[in-house]
């Protein structure tokens, strides 16, 4: 099942997509505190406007160096434990949404990446139960600046300005995290090429990690983790974010005013 989040123009709404991806059956609320529930009207994907799946109602999580290669070609060691880090809520846009480089960095990069949406309140949560609690997947462009990551000592300000964190299209239900492949172009040239079963950490083994240190609150979003492939990007390139299973996030990324 897709879940997506849409707007024609008013206040947002959700529904559920084809598997061609180019319908949306409108349902009644949000599926994260209602019953899903068809209202009877469908819609085009094309006539609509998707919006991120989830807004988080109180954190996103990301997890650091969860890619042997990518771990290695940023000159760092693979954690013996998930590195976990926080990104502010109003980072999040959608698919289509302008990713923008605001003046004090100089030196952005696009990550790729597999997101977890969690589907209801949970606290210390054993791996073999992850799957009761996860509501679904979507794709995550983990937005970085790498000169303030480096400058700052923590990463709060390198990966949570507004707009550093797309996420989309929608989210799907059903899907094995352990088999996506995670594939990256910038401007149409294929940048990132990795698969999420090359994960230091598994889906299920980060969830629980971060489940002991923070209560999950549904609509909470972890990023997984980048493959190998991460480099600049500038004002006036395009970067485009594909799992197979889920669809394409696409973003553009321009230079704030």
């Amino acid at each position: 099942m897709r879940i997506a989040r849409f707007t024609e123009g008013d206040d947002p709404a959700y529904g559920l997509v084809d598997g061609t991806g180019q319908k949306i059956a409108e349902i009644t609320g949000d599926p994260l505190v209602t019953r899903i529930e068809l209202t009877g009207r469908t819609l085009k994907v094309e006539d609509v406007r998707l919006l991120a799946p989830v807004i988080p109602r109180s954190k996103v999580i990301g997890v650091r160096s969860n890619y042997a290669d990518h771990a290695a070609e940023m000159g760092k060691d693979v954690p013996a434990e998930p590195g976990l880090f926080l990104v502010p809520n109003t980072a999040v846009v959608g698919p289509g949404d302008p990713v923008v480089i605001p003046p004090e960095t100089t030196e952005v990069s696009y990550e790729g990446e597999l997101a977890v949406i969690i589907g209801r309140m949970c606290k210390d949560v054993a791996e073999e139960d992850v799957k009761k609690v996860v509501l679904g997947y979507t794709i995550a462009n983990d937005v970085t600046a790498r000169d303030l990551q480096r400058t700052d000592g923590q990463w709060a300000r390198a990966k949570g300005f507004d707009t550093f964190c797309p996420l989309g299209p929608w989210i799907e239900t059903d899907l094995d995290p352990q088999d996506c492949a995670i594939r990256t172009t910038v401007d149409g040239q294929v940048r990132q090429d990795g698969h999420s079963s090359d994960m230091v950490h598994g889906v299920a083994a980060v969830v629980s990690y971060a489940s002991r240190a923070f209560t999950l609150l549904p609509g909470d979003v972890i990023l997984t983790g980048t493959p190998a492939g991460v480099g600049p990007i500038t004002a006036g390139q395009r970067c485009e974010i594909e799992i197979d299973q889920i669809g394409t996030l696409a973003n553009p990324f321009v230079a704030k005013d």
